[in-house]
């Protein structure tokens, strides 16, 4: 069965243009109801031990410094089927890839500053909750 929350970041790409209020926006008219949020800068430990699952890709290095370049809001959204909705909303990681009306085909540059990120499985929004909000609160 499907879980009925996830886990999300507005990056820095998209905070910096002000995109915060559109975004969530589109996740409010998109029936999610937002249970905890934060606005928050990573440090780079910190950015390096979140995507710590990509350490031994190429990219890893240039991930951490773009996430803790500037400041994030890290939420935690409620509603059925949350993580599969949530992926359908937010669209494709490549913004040219993603459908018409999706977060990342609005809000996106590119596949790096592609304005949020989005659990991919009950599982991970559990642990990426977690580790953005006191353990076990809204993951209980």
């Amino acid at each position: 069965m499907a879980g009925n929350r996830t886990f999300t970041m507005i990056k820095p790409d998209a905070v910096e243009n002000n995109y915060i209020g559109g975004i969530l926006k589109m996740i409010n008219d998109a029936g999610f109801k937002i249970v905890a949020m934060k606005y928050t800068k990573l440090t780079p430990e910190k950015a390096g031990a979140f995507y710590e699952v990509h350490k031994e890709r190429p990219f890893y290095g240039e991930l951490v410094s773009y996430m803790s370049s500037g400041p994030i809001v890290a939420a935690i959204l409620e509603k059925d089927n949350a993580v599969e909705d949530f992926r359908k909303l937010i669209g494709a990681t490549n913004p040219a890839d993603a459908a018409e009306g999706t977060i990342r085909k609005v809000y996106a540059k590119s596949i790096q500053a592609n304005a949020v990120h989005g659990s991919d499985s009950d599982e991970n929004a559990k642990i990426e909750g977690n580790f953005h909000f006191a353990a076990n609160e809204i993951f209980a």
